[in-house]
């Protein structure tokens, strides 16, 4: 016996998936979903009766009133579970084995999924600019094609087809069905809706996602001529949407125009700003009509990994022959928000300053700062290891070596107070000095060694303005600096009492201050570096500036990643791959 075997069209795809960065956001830029609707929305829910749970949906209701609002016959359209499930249904309908769809692209991947599962052939056509290619579809069209793709707006570069191309290719390949997908037309292009009640062979695909917001509710529906619609009808079930996303959306409807209308003026008038911004930080712009930017980078999975380290999600593509370099970006549609994007985007591709924390990332402190910790908990009675320590500063708010060190014999059942504990390990980090009759110890502080070249500090002194912000005492951190012939490179030094302490922001803006910039990227080993740099608007970079490599996988990056790194660097080199000219 043999094991079971997918499909064909199945085995040739892969499940939709975002790639997205490690790090944790918190503004959603990625998805080009349109602004959540106010909570009144679900009043009308509540005023359901719980019949509406009990009994099969029916979205005909719904159904006549978005036909009423767009003048189309109530016969022309259908109501499905977003316009991926129209989508869906029409590739099954019209599509079989020896049938073709031809689709420009790039274009939504989810087409040629749809058109793979219905067993039909994915013809490509190359859309590289922002009209749409009639004649390059034309010219791959044969008798098995059956379907076309015109997808505008287009997702993810926001090109156009107007209704002429649409007339164009109903009229040369009448056997076809073209399908219009109108996911974004509310935020540009020519509304080509009504083509499909005067063309036998147009659908049109429309979606609550985006301009309304309702992405969550799985509500679109398609608009044709009534067989078509008939076919689509008995491609899908019977009932693909609930019955709560029926009212919520013919309730968002019925109320939602003016907040609608007002997020895609917001849209509107963000899009050419950030396309220009994109532009002059070195992006390859493609003007778009959607409710997102498109453009290309050398290096996009950097500008989708720096934006997530200040909280941002973005698309990219990475692995897509055709968008490897391409970065979306959704206008977010909110100047609060919108702002907050473009001084990310000012933050990670054009930075002013770059600022370091000193210890595990200017300072080898595995033998020192480390070792007097190991050391104070071993004065009283206790042992632990260099991985007990780096779990401990993983949990965060570590900041500080006295604390840290107290809180680990805490938690190993030795309570002492936190001036007994610092006094025990200065003793150890400084060393003592000399006394009659005995001889001083040398400090821990002697075994300190440096991390980064003092070549690498020099040339990016020469393009930024460089700051350290430290937990050490001033004294510690100067010393430092001294004995290692580097004082000279960094503009401003903010340590221990200067302010309040990391993982708390506000040392990180004190440097931003004296320094006098706005935009900065920061260094640090810890979780508490991470989140001060990254409360402060700062790009947070983790460093595990290791002689030898780390596990994989490695805790420690992890950790930073999950702290809001935007990367984790292995070695300092690795920071001027990061920086472009």
């Amino acid at each position: 016996m043999t094991d079971p075997q997918p499909a064909p069209g199945l085995a040739r795809i892969t499940a939709y998936q975002v790639p997205r960065s490690p790090t944790p956001v918190d503004l959603h830029l990625d998805g080009n979903e349109g602004l959540a609707p106010p909570a009144s929305v679900f009043d009308g829910l509540a005023a359901q009766d719980p019949e509406l749970l009990r009994r099969y949906p029916d979205a005909r209701g719904l159904g006549r009133r978005i036909a009423d609002r767009l003048g189309v016959p109530a016969d022309h359209l259908l109501v499905t579970a977003g316009a991926d499930d129209a989508m869906d249904r029409l590739c099954r309908a019209v599509l079989a084995p020896g049938r073709n769809m031809v689709v420009p692209e790039p274009t939504f991947s989810m087409i040629e999924r749809f058109v793979l599962l219905a067993g039909g052939d994915f013809v490509s056509v190359p859309w590289p600019g922002a009209t749409y290619p009639v004649d390059a579809v034309l010219a791959k069209v044969d008798d098995h094609t059956t379907c076309i793709a015109v997808v505008s707006p287009n997702n993810p570069t926001g090109a156009v087809a107007t209704a002429r191309d649409v007339r164009r290719l109903c009229e040369a390949v009448p056997q076809a069905v073209v399908l219009v997908d109108h996911a974004y037309v509310e935020f540009g292009g020519e509304d080509l809706t009504r083509l499909a009640t005067e063309l036998p062979n147009v659908v049109v695909l429309r979606t609550l996602s985006k301009a309304w917001g309702l992405a969550g509710l799985r509500v679109g529906f398609a608009v044709a001529r009534p067989e078509l619609i008939g076919w689509l009808q008995t491609a899908g079930h019977p009932f693909a949407v609930s019955g709560p996303s029926l009212v919520l959306a013919g309730g968002w409807l019925d109320q939602g125009d003016p907040s609608m209308e007002a997020f895609v003026a917001e849209v509107r008038r963000e899009r050419p700003l950030l396309e220009q911004l994109l532009h002059r930080l070195g992006g390859r712009v493609a003007v778009s009509e959607g409710n997102f930017a498109f453009a290309r980078f050398d290096d996009s999975l950097w500008v989708r990994d720096g934006l997530a380290g200040l909280g941002i999600g973005v698309r990219a593509f990475p692995g897509d022959p055709l968008l490897h370099d391409a970065v979306r970006i959704t206008c977010p549609g909110n100047r609060e928000e919108f702002e907050r994007l473009t001084h990310a985007l000012h933050t990670v591709l054009a930075p002013e300053a770059i600022l370091f924390d000193m210890d595990g990332v200017l300072a080898d402190v595995s033998r020192s700062y480390r070792q007097a910790t190991l050391d104070t908990v071993l004065h009283y009675g206790r042992e632990i290891t260099a991985e007990d320590i780096a779990a401990e500063i993983a949990l965060g708010d570590a900041n500080n070596d006295w604390v840290l060190s107290r809180r680990l014999l805490a938690k190993r059942g030795v309570n002492v107070s936190l001036g007994e504990v610092t006094q025990t390990f200065e003793a150890l980090y400084q060393g003592t000095a000399d006394r009659p009759g005995k001889a001083g110890r040398p400090g821990l502080r002697e075994q300190e060694t440096l991390l980064v070249d003092p070549a690498l500090l020099e040339g990016l002194r020469s393009r930024f303005r460089l700051g350290v912000v430290t937990g050490r005492p001033r004294a510690d951190a100067e010393r430092f600096l001294a004995t290692h012939n580097i004082t000279h490179f960094f503009d401003t030094v903010v340590c221990l009492g200067d302010a309040a302490s990391k993982p708390d922001p506000a040392p990180v803006r004190l440097a931003l201050e004296q320094l006098g910039v706005g935009c900065a990227w920061m260094l640090g080993d810890t979780p508490d570096d991470i989140r001060a740099a990254r409360g402060a608007a700062v790009l947070p970079l983790g460093v595990t500036f290791q002689k030898d490599d780390p596990p994989h996988p490695n805790p420690v990056a992890d950790a930073l990643l999950t702290a809001g790194a935007a990367r984790v660097l292995r070695q300092p080199g690795e920071l001027k791959e990061l920086i472009h000219e």
